[in-house]
């Protein structure tokens, strides 16, 4: 019996190619591991009205994490219409297989490094290395929304006062879309931000909200850091507001090492850091909960580029350096990181967003002859 046992989820689009591009580098590494395939995605949304099928569910049940490659999403209205006929009008309505998985399994701790790897032509500068902790199962993804807008929700929000400017706004012509924050929610992702820094001996942790707009919720989020931070005394927590910490990365990136928020300012934010290190085709991510976990690239499944094997697969190699640490196979992960590291350096071998003619299989390849 194999010593791993991971659930194996390309998905969509160039998630099959980035994945087989990491299959050649975990082979090459030589991984105890047993990969069980997994159906999810655009494919089976259309032909099954479901893209996360529950024998996925079963699989990931029955393994120790999961790799995943790439998930296509597309507006309400080209959902409906993409059904096969036999499935349409029969009120069913996409949801993300991806944000459902990191609720089903407490995924809470979406952990998206960001390191600039030297040689990297795509590099905003050389010096940045940090980490967003995004809190990855509430907030506005949390997916409580309306419309039309219920009577009865109208009702219950009308006693706040400043709901007086829409008392006269027919029902039908408003959205509403709930931000929800826990302060358990608030709790542990801060904490997971001040461990990781606790455990490399980072100085800093900058939680970033909004809290002179949005009160309750970041004012929530800002008052539960405070507490955690009064734990860790040897680290010291900044406080900044989101559009002010977008500016501040491109000023100066260097003076961040682990930034810690909610679910859709990490979402935009790590997004940032991945462009400050050249792009998605070097953004990694983690999903962690306390039983489960896992490893994606930030980047999309880019339908048009689908079998082509032309995109970068960094972000997809960098993803399994944290799935390899994650199983303790600390070495490998090194060894990997390393490998990637100097293929970035030396530049003889880059995919065309590097200005390079390279295939992605070529730069696994190129990857495997640096592991040694």
């Amino acid at each position: 019996m194999a010593e791993h046992k991971i659930a194996w989820l390309p998905g969509d689009g160039i998630g099959n190619d980035v994945m087989d591009a990491a299959r050649m580098v975990l082979d090459a590494i030589g991984l105890d591991a047993e990969y069980v395939h997994g159906d999810i995605g655009w494919e089976f949304w259309c032909k099954e009205g479901n893209p996360l099928p529950e024998r996925t569910i079963q699989i990931l049940k029955s393994t120790d994490c999961c790799l995943f490659g790439a998930i296509t999403s597309k507006p309400k209205e080209e959902a409906q219409r993409e059904l096969v006929p036999e499935l349409q009008n029969k009120g069913l309505t996409y949801f993300s297989p991806i944000v459902a998985l990191r609720q089903m399994f407490d995924l809470f701790s979406n952990m998206r490094p960001c390191k600039a790897y030297p040689g990297n032509p795509l590099n905003y500068r050389d010096d940045i290395d940090l980490v967003v902790f995004r809190e990855n199962t509430e907030d506005l993804y949390a997916g409580v929304e309306f419309h039309p807008l219920p009577q009865k929700v109208m009702e219950a929000l009308s006693v706040h006062p400043k709901m007086k400017a829409f008392a006269k706004v027919p029902l039908e012509d408003i959205a509403l879309s709930c931000r929800i924050l826990t302060r358990n929610g608030c709790r542990r992702i801060v904490r997971a931000a001040f461990e990781y820094a606790h455990k490399f001996g980072k100085k800093t942790v900058t939680v970033v909200e909004k809290p002179n707009v949005i009160r309750e919720t970041s004012g929530l989020m800002i008052r539960e850091a405070r507490k955690i931070a009064s734990e860790y005394p040897g680290i010291e927590l900044w406080e900044t507001n989101i559009d002010a910490m977008a500016m501040w990365l491109i000023k100066n990136p260097q003076d961040y090492s682990v930034l810690v928020t909610t679910n859709l300012f990490g979402d935009i934010i790590s997004d940032l850091c991945g462009q400050l290190v050249g792009g998605l085709g070097f953004a990694s991510s983690a999903n962690i909960g306390k039983d489960y976990a896992l490893f994606e690239p930030t980047h999309g499944s880019a339908p048009k580029y689908a079998g082509q094997y032309k995109v970068n697969p960094m972000a997809m190699l960098i993803t399994v350096k944290l799935m390899l640490d994650h199983l303790e196979e600390h070495d490998a992960a090194q060894r990997l990181e390393s490998a990637i590291a100097t293929v970035i350096r030396e530049g003889n071998v880059r995919t065309y967003d590097m200005g390079g003619k390279s295939t992605t299989l070529q730069v696994a390849e190129e990857v495997i002859r640096k592991l040694g």
